[in-house]
């Protein structure tokens, strides 16, 4: 993995106000560990985040100069990074400075190589399930990704950790037996409802009780004789 020069400043003030008036400065608060005590420092945020851009992976490994300072450039990794909730600006940074020799955990990105067969020859859709892994390895060994050769896989076959070979000096930490990547089936095609044509002649409608007749009327002479 290729080292980036970032350059740092300590940070004297701490809490809302100093970390507001860092911020209208044009940079963020940031933590460096690794040494005797946890070192309050600030750091460009364009800058960090510019070391980002095209890189694969939550890994960066970073050369710290410190603006001011005659010492020596100090090596370290982002450790973890804070956004605001709104503005998804950069607002803190956590580091941790490492030994050139001594073994650190890191997780780097996972990248798919070649075209699965059966994507390829069956239309089905390659699911990439795991997209980093922890590893083990001095600093100067850190590789940029590990590559998954996904070309093997078949409709239901299934890439594991245990499939991947790692560089050299590199050994992964992840279970062997967890799943890297799968290839599922292709999505069935929708088959539209067959229309039932309607009837061209309209039913009868079922008599459920028949009306008696009316009575008829009675001759005048009767209405007479009843009188």
């Amino acid at each position: 993995m290729a080292m980036q020069e970032l350059t740092v400043t300590q940070r004297d003030g701490k809490g809302k106000q100093a970390a507001k008036r860092l911020r209208r400065e044009g940079r963020v608060p940031a933590i460096l560990y690794g040494g005797a005590a946890p070192q309050s420092i600030a750091v460009d945020p364009k800058a960090v985040l510019r070391m980002l851009v095209g890189h694969e992976g939550s890994t960066q490994l970073l050369s710290l100069k410190f603006d001011g300072d005659g010492a020596g450039l100090r090596m370290a990794i982002i450790r973890d990074m804070q956004f605001d909730p709104v503005s998804e600006d950069l607002i803190h940074v956590d580091l941790q400075e490492v030994s050139a020799d001594r073994a650190i955990t890191v997780n780097v990105a996972v990248h798919p190589v070649g075209e699965a067969i059966g994507v390829k020859d069956t239309k089905g859709i390659l699911n990439l399930v795991l997209h980093e892994l922890h590893i083990s390895c001095l600093p100067s060994q850190i590789p940029d990704r590990i590559d998954a050769d996904v070309t093997r896989l078949a409709i239901g076959d299934v890439l594991t950790v245990r499939d991947l070979t790692p560089p050299e000096g590199v050994r992964i930490l992840n279970d062997p037996g967890q799943a890297i990547a799968i290839v599922a089936p292709p999505m069935a095609e929708e088959v539209a409802a067959p229309v039932v044509a309607a009837a061209t002649t309209t039913a009868e409608p079922e008599v459920l009780t028949e009306r008696k007749p009316k009575e008829e009327a009675a001759p005048a002479d009767d209405k007479k004789a009843k009188k």
